[in-house]
């Protein structure tokens, strides 16, 4: 089991609460028309303008966003990727892979790379709903599969897949003042684009994983200060 974070951190009360992000997303489906896929840390208007720097067929896969129900303090359950993987080595992400033909939906996938790679039993997994698609600029639109995580689990690392997993308190990712601001400009494009890093310790989340965050507050919660974009 990963222990629950600790320290002596102060934190901005949010008003998204992981009972009101089963509230939001409850009845939520599966959408993969393009008129609905995101790009991370973007607000839906701006990620229509930038799909053109995207790739137009992206490979299907889907992540586990797993929120830890640890009593008046939920938490986020992610990983380091491997440094010898093909894609993202090293970056902070969320479990997941493409979606295989025997996976029958984009929660079934995420819960078998959630198992394949962390070893975390299903019979600890809720899935509470879905964000929509977001593409990536290696190829791949993304389902996030949103999860409440029952305490008490144990994890079995895959060490070729995962160099470790740590958990950062919902509270903390969602704080803006914890939010460090870039500029980046997607291959091609003319402009620059605003995006967010969230460190935490001795790791960053960014990218698609901060991306998806970003996007789990502005459909669920107060999108007050991320309207970013």
């Amino acid at each position: 089991m990963v222990d629950p974070p600790t320290g002596s951190t102060v934190l901005r009360a949010s008003p998204l609460t992981l009972a009101r992000i089963e509230a939001q997303l409850a009845g939520s489906r599966p959408r993969h028309d393009r008129e609905h896929w995101w790009v991370p840390g973007q607000t839906l208007e701006r990620s229509r303008e930038l799909l053109r720097y995207f790739p137009a067929d992206p490979t299907p896969a889907a992540v586990l966003v797993p929120i830890v129900d640890h009593p008046g303090a939920p938490s986020v359950l992610l990983t380091v990727r491997g440094q010898s993987l093909r894609h993202h080595a090293g970056q902070v992400s969320f479990p997941g892979g493409s979606i295989e033909a025997a996976d029958p939906d984009p929660a079934a996938a995420a819960l078998r790379e959630a198992r394949e790679e962390i070893g975390l039993d299903p019979s600890f997994v809720t899935v509470i709903g879905y964000l929509p698609d977001h593409v990536v600029v290696s190829g791949f639109r993304v389902t996030p599969v949103v999860a409440r995580i029952r305490p008490g689990f144990a994890l079995t690392v895959d060490r070729q897949e995962v160099e470790t997993v740590f958990e950062v308190p919902l509270a903390y990712v969602l704080d803006a003042s914890r939010h460090r601001l870039r500029r980046h400009r997607f291959r091609g494009a003319e402009e620059e684009v605003e995006l967010v890093d969230i460190p935490y310790g001795e790791h960053n989340i960014w990218g698609a994983t901060a991306g998806m965050l970003l996007t789990l507050e502005r459909i669920c919660g107060s999108a007050s200060g991320h309207g970013r974009g």
